[in-house]
C-alpha cells in the first residue's frame, strides 16, 4: 500500500469518526440541554459525560482530517491549505467551549444544593450554560464548519482528489449550512429548518470518506518542472 493510500484511507476514517461521535455525542447529552430541571433532578451524568467523551473524540478527529491531508492539499494552494488547518482548528476550540458548558452542568447538579443554591437560581444558571453550548453549536460546527467546507471542496474540485461531484456537493453545502447558521443567528430560521441545510454538508463528508477509503485520491497535484517552479501538473494514482 502507497503513502498516498495510507494518507486516503486515514482521512476517510476520521471523517467518518466525526459524523458517529458528533451524533453520538449530541444524542447522549441532549437530556442535559432540553431538561430545564436537570439541574434539580437526579440526572443522568453517566450518559452525559459519556457524550462529552465522544465529544472530545470529534474534535481529535476534527483536527486529524485537516493535518492529514495538509500534505496533499497544500501541492494545489499552500496558504489555503494551511487556512483550512487554522479553521477546523477554530472549529474545535469553538465545539470545546460548548463541552465545558455541559460539563458545567453536571458539576452545578451535583454541587448547586449542596452549596445552598435555591431550585431558581440553579434552574436560571443551568439555563445560561445551555445557551453557551446552543451558540457555540451555532458557530462552530455551523458558520466555522460551512467555510471550512467550502476551502476543502474547493481544493478537492480542483486538484480532483476525488471525483467532481462528490467536491460539488462541499461547495453548495458548505456556503448553504453557513448562510443558513448566520440566518438562525438573527432568528430567521429554526433548528428544524438549519438541520435540513446541513444534510449537502453531511453527504458531502461521507461520500468524501466512503470513497477515500475504498478508492483513494483520484489523483494528486505535483509540481511539473517542465512548466517552471511554480507549476502544477494532476497525475492519477493508481490504486
Amino acid at each position: 500500500m502507497t503513502s498516498a493510500r495510507r494518507t486516503a484511507m486515514a482521512a476517510g476514517v476520521l471523517f467518518l469518526v466525526t459524523e458517529v461521535s458528533a451524533i453520538a455525542g449530541l444524542a447522549l447529552y441532549q437530556p442535559a440541554l432540553s431538561d430545564p430541571g436537570y439541574v434539580g433532578g437526579a440526572g443522568a451524568d453517566g450518559r452525559v459525560l459519556l457524550g462529552a467523551l465522544c465529544e472530545l473524540i470529534l474534535i481529535a478527529a476534527i483536527i486529524g482530517t485537516a493535518v492529514t491531508l495538509y500534505p496533499v492539499i497544500r501541492r494545489q494552494g499552500e496558504g489555503m491549505a494551511l487556512g483550512h488547518v487554522a479553521g477546523r482548528i477554530l472549529e474545535a476550540a469553538i465545539i470545546t467551549i460548548g463541552i465545558v458548558s455541559v460539563l458545567a452542568l453536571v458539576t452545578l447538579r451535583r454541587d448547586g444544593a449542596a452549596a445552598g443554591a435555591g431550585e431558581g437560581a440553579l434552574v436560571a444558571v443551568g439555563q445560561a450554560l445551555v445557551a453557551i453550548h446552543d451558540w457555540t453549536f451555532l458557530l462552530g460546527p455551523s458558520v466555522v464548519l460551512g467555510m471550512n467546507t467550502l476551502l476543502l471542496a474547493y481544493l478537492v474540485y480542483r486538484s480532483e482528489l476525488a471525483p467532481r461531484p462528490i467536491a460539488v456537493l462541499g461547495l453548495v453545502g458548505g456556503p448553504l449550512v453557513t448562510a443558513s447558521a448566520i440566518a438562525g443567528l438573527f432568528g430567521l430560521y429554526g433548528p428544524a429548518a438549519h438541520a435540513i441545510s446541513a444534510l449537502p454538508v453531511f453527504a458531502w463528508e461521507v461520500s468524501f470518506a466512503v470513497y477515500l477509503i475504498t478508492k483513494g485520491f483520484k489523483s494528486v497535484p505535483v509540481r511539473d518542472r517542465a512548466v517552471g517552479s511554480g507549476g502544477i501538473r494532476l497525475e492519477p494514482l493508481a490504486v
